[in-house]
This record gives C-alpha cells, sequence and structure tokens, in this order.
C-alpha cells in the first residue's frame, strides 16, 4: 500500500510500506491496477508530493493520493511528472488547498489543473533529459539499500550466529546467554557502549540540528539536516548513532549513523526523543548494526513507559541487556570490511543530492523554454 508519506521528490518508496492481503488488494484495485510510468500526487499531507511508478510489483494506493495514467498520443508521462514538480503547477495545487489544520485539495478541484504541453516530441526529449538524473538517484539509491543490507547481514553472521571466520577452530562454551565461542564475554551494555554520553556543544552560534524526521526507517542516512541556534536535545559527534526512543519512531525503525559532521564544526544536536549510542570497548560499525538488532529493538520497546501514544524508552532498559562481546581484533577486521560501505553510503547519498539540485534547477528552465532542447 502507497501512502502519502511514500511519494516525494519524483520517487515512490515502495521500501518503507505496508502489506494487506490478496482481498484487500483486489478491493482497492477493482478500478485501476497501478502500472509502471502512472504518476501520482498527494493531495493532503503533505499537498502537492508528487512521485512516478518505477515498478511492476503489485501495489495501490491510499487514502488521499490522485493517480494519474498519460495519454501517450498526447501527454508524455515524465513530462506530466515534471511539470506537476515544477512552480507552476505546484502553485495552482496549493492555490486549491483549504483547510485549517491539514492543508488539503478536493478531488474536483485536480481535472481544473492547467499544464502547458508543448509538442509530444519536445515532451519526450524534456523529459528524457530529466528522467536521466532520476536514474541515476535510483542507481545510487539501490546501492545504498545493497550496501546497508550486506554489512547487516555480515553483523548477523558473524555476531548472532557465531559463523566468523574461524569459527569451527573454537569450541563453544557455556554462558547467561548460552553457548558463546571461547575467548568472548558478556557484557553489559553499558560496559561497551556509552548510552547518551556528555558532549559540549555551544549555545551561541547556528549549529547542524537533527530533527526526528530526518532519521529513516530502514537506512543509517540522516537526511535534511537543519541549521539552528542552542543546544537543548540529544548531542552527538561523528560515529555516533542515534536511537529513537518514542513509539511509534521505535517501532517503525527510526535508527541513524552519525557522519556527515566537518572538522569545522565537529558536534551537532538533535531531537530529545533520540538516545545516542557511542562504542566503549566495540567500534561504530557494530554499535549501529546493534541498535538495527531485532532482539535488541525488542528488549527497548518492552521497557518503554508513559501515557499511551506517548510511550518512550528509559535510558536505563540497557543497563541489564547483556551482549557477547567478541575479541577486539575480530571487531577490527569486521570494521575494517564494513566501514568503507558506510563511507560509501554517505558519499552516494551527496551524489544523489547533488543530482538533484541539478535537476531542480534544469526543470522549470526546460518546461520555460529557456533552455532549447534540440531534436536529433
Amino acid at each position: 500500500m502507497i501512502r502519502t508519506t511514500n511519494v516525494r521528490d519524483g520517487f515512490i518508496d515502495t521500501e518503507n510500506v505496508r502489506y494487506v492481503s490478496e482481498p484487500i488488494y483486489k478491493k482497492w484495485t477493482r478500478r485501476l491496477v497501478p502500472r509502471r510510468g502512472d504518476v501520482i500526487l498527494t493531495r493532503e499531507a503533505p499537498l502537492g508530493g508528487v512521485g512516478k511508478v518505477r515498478t511492476d510489483e503489485q501495489i495501490f494506493l491510499g487514502q488521499r493520493l490522485y493517480h494519474f495514467r498519460a495519454d501517450p498520443k498526447r501527454l508524455d508521462p515524465d513530462y506530466l511528472l515534471y511539470a506537476l514538480m515544477a512552480d507552476d503547477l505546484q502553485a495552482q495545487i496549493r492555490g486549491f488547498g483549504s483547510g485549517s489544520t491539514v492543508e488539503h485539495m478536493r478531488l474536483g478541484d485536480i481535472p481544473e489543473l492547467q499544464i502547458y504541453a508543448p509538442e509530444v516530441s519536445e515532451q519526450r526529449r524534456i523529459g528524457r533529459i530529466l528522467s536521466a538524473y532520476d536514474e541515476l538517484m535510483e542507481n545510487s539509491q539501490r546501492r545504498i539499500r545493497i550496501l546497508e543490507a550486506m554489512a547487516r547481514a555480515l553483523y548477523r553472521e558473524w555476531f548472532v550466529h557465531f559463523r566468523f571466520p574461524g569459527h569451527k577452530k573454537l569450541p563453544r562454551i557455556a554462558s547467561t546467554l548460552g553457548e558463546i565461542p571461547k575467548g568472548w564475554d558478556v557484557k553489559r551494555v553499558p560496559e561497551c557502549v556509552q548510552v547518551n554520553p556528555r558532549v559540549v556543544v555551544p549555545r551561541n552560534g547556528e549549529k547542524p540540528f537533527v530533527p526526528m524526521g530526518c532519521l529513516s526507517n530502514d537506512s543509517m542516512l540522516i537526511n535534511d539536516i537543519e541549521s539552528r541556534e542552542g543546544n537543548s536535545g540529544a548531542k552527538f559527534q561523528n560515529g555516533d548513532t542515534l536511537f529513537a526512543r518514542i513509539t511509534p519512531c521505535l517501532e517503525n525503525g527510526k535508527t541513524g549513523f552519525v557522519q556527515f559532521l566537518k572538522d569545522a564544526q565537529p558536534v551537532a544536536f538533535g531531537s530529545t526523543e533520540f538516545i545516542v549510542l557511542r562504542s566503549r570497548t566495540l567500534t561504530p560499525e557494530f554499535v549501529y548494526c546493534l541498535a538495527r538488532d531485532d532482539k535488541f529493538r525488542g528488549a527497548a520497546i518492552k521497557s518503554m513507559s508513559g501515557a499511551s501514544g506517548r510511550q518512550r524508552v528509559q535510558e536505563q532498559c540497557f543497563d541489564d541487556y547483556r551482549i557477547a562481546e567478541p575479541p577486539r581484533a575480530l571487531l577490527d577486521r569486521f570494521s575494517a570490511i564494513v566501514a568503507p560501505s558506510f563511507r560509501l553510503i554517505y558519499s552516494l547519498h551527496l551524489q544523489i543530492q547533488n543530482l538533484r539540485r541539478t535537476r531542480d534547477l534544469l526543470l522549470p528552465r526546460l518546461l520555460s523554454g529557456q533552455i532549447e532542447v534540440q531534436a536529433h
């Protein structure tokens, strides 16, 4: 099921979705089944988000979404996508918006939107230029997903299932966690991970600020970082893991790995609803993968307390949580393998940002005719 939060910047996120049974799917698609090339517009929460279906997976649209399918004889689907993202149509969409609490657009107003459309051949040329940027972004996003999945899979293989290099030569010994490899130690989390370590962030001057919305449900990336004055909230530095402590953010998987800070500004702050985790005797990459581990997250979720809907993890919940700490040499070997992947993920993220900025600069110039597109 595609929701409004899945539609953004020309793309539709099909990773962070909810699933339904086949009878419900058939009920919701009895009139129309979304297919590759269709364009989707959000008409509420947020208003004006646009994305294109780029998959052959079975999907259907939730509420507050509008579905466009271009007539190829009159309108190129890519051109329609970028026209809806451009300032002119976005201004029309906002002009139809209403509602004092949540801005929304009525279904009946959407057919009133007016689009400037040159000859279809010119539309296709414009669409091809802009979609080339989206294809590069999509390839980078795919690489990011693969790199992160590989790092987490290696963590599980070595440190959860104990199938690390040379494991067959090591006998297992009894412990409070069950059988663990000989030479490993059972440690409480605070013995090997600093929980909310002290970081001095100056009060004066603007500094990077990370709201909860910057964290991803399924990726280490931290997006849309803000700049704010003050220093109230969680404080952190590169190599720290940000762990959501509030419902439903924790259950949804919001977790981030900090690696965006520059030498000139090595500390930052963010939401009070983060718990900051920093390696004490492990490695930053191990701590991040630990924070993504289902068992670790499950223990945190069970410790939640407070009013319904606003429950929070108590920092003390980690005091009695135990892990099997590997030998230093194995930890270093793990990080030597995955740390380059972490850095490459961030580098690809920066490339995506640059591609998006370039596309967004070209978009209005191409659609307005300010930049002519020659036929070949």
